[in-house]
């Protein structure tokens, strides 16, 4: 099994632990971005994983690939050039101030990047997988494109094509997202996400759910991804589902909807040391379930299982390998040492 995945990678800069931004005079510095969160806990759990990008060649677009390296991550289809590498910065929240992310990412190398860039042709000659995030259309017109092309090229060589919506209100807006997006779909055969990402970008509506009360209706997420996958035809459509309590203080579960059936994931009440980079772990391992042909149920009970660890990992990367998964599926919630 082999997955590519295409976006942007960014320089990650936080203050430690959950001090506020620039409270202090020092910011930890770490790599980061949807897609190459996903090919980094593919990796982890031992299958091939190829990110593609542009980074600036540079002593920053040089460590970005070792840092993706040590992870097994291949980065042999990186393309080098462009500006700059995209920065944002991070301030953790904690009970009831909530985190926030400050973006600087104009003008990046990816951002700027061309057709030229990518060999498509090479890139997915032994892949079985595709995926993406509504991320990376949305930094330039010119990324749209690439996007459109990539799709299209990956479904001609068979490959399965995910897509986890990934809305983003400071990089574009809901009209746009909608109209470039539902053109998108026409190649995805999983769509990933959550409530809020349809609803901005398709318009669908959660019924009888209140994710700031925690309140969450199965039934209206399954009527929901059942509405996306009558309107563009989806092998499956999966949701994560969070009952925001607090900022550090989380219900987490999962949805995965195939074949006209809604499996749902147990649901695990957490405590947030790092959230940023939890959906991205929820894809990962879902792409590596569904890829590694568990049954639906388990895949989603896996998904959510890794991104539940996920939050109590700082920085975006999921470090975490297939035994802690397992032992959290089969019921080891304690987190009493292991010795």
């Amino acid at each position: 099994m082999k997955v590519v995945t295409f976006g942007e990678i960014m320089l990650r800069l936080n203050p430690s632990g959950f001090f506020q931004l620039f409270q202090r005079g020092e910011l930890e510095a770490s790599f980061a971005g949807s897609e190459a969160n996903v090919a980094v806990s593919i990796a982890n759990y031992g299958a091939d994983a190829t990110f593609v990008t542009k980074v600036p060649d540079n002593a920053l677009g040089d460590a970005v690939i070792r840092e993706l390296r040590g992870y097994g991550v291949d980065t042999s289809q990186v393309a080098k050039g462009g500006k700059r590498l995209g920065i944002y910065f991070v301030e953790r929240g904690y009970s009831h101030r909530p985190s926030k992310v400050i973006y600087d990412r104009e003008n990046s190398a990816i951002a700027e990047s061309s057709l030229d860039d990518y060999n498509w042709d090479q890139v997915f000659s032994d892949a079985d997988w595709f995926h993406f995030s509504g991320i990376t259309p949305a930094l330039s017109k010119n990324l749209a494109e690439i996007c459109e092309f990539a799709c299209r090229a990956a479904k001609s060589k068979g490959l399965i094509v995910s897509c986890d919506l990934n809305y983003r209100a400071k990089l574009w807006s809901r009209s746009e997202a909608a109209k470039t997006m539902s053109k998108l779909m026409e190649y995805v055969d999983y769509l990933i996400g959550n409530e809020a990402d349809a609803s901005d970008v398709f318009g669908v509506s959660l019924r009888d759910s209140d994710v700031t009360s925690g309140e969450l209706s199965k039934e209206g997420y399954k009527i929901m991804a059942k509405e996306l996958t009558d309107r563009f035809g989806f092998v499956g459509v999966a949701f994560s589902l969070r009952g925001s309590i607090s900022a550090t203080i989380n219900d987490w579960s999962g949805m995965l909807y195939v074949d006209e059936q809604a499996h749902f994931a147990p649901k695990y009440r957490i405590h947030i040391v790092d959230r940023i980079g939890a959906g991205d772990s929820f894809a990962g391992a879902l792409i590596y379930a569904l890829a590694s042909s568990y049954a639906p149920q388990r895949a989603v009970c896996f998904a959510v299982a890794a991104s539940c660890l996920k939050h109590s990992i700082e920085h975006d990367f999921n470090r975490v390998g297939l035994l802690d998964i397992e032992r959290l599926m089969e019921g080891d919630k304690s987190g009493r040492v292991q010795r």
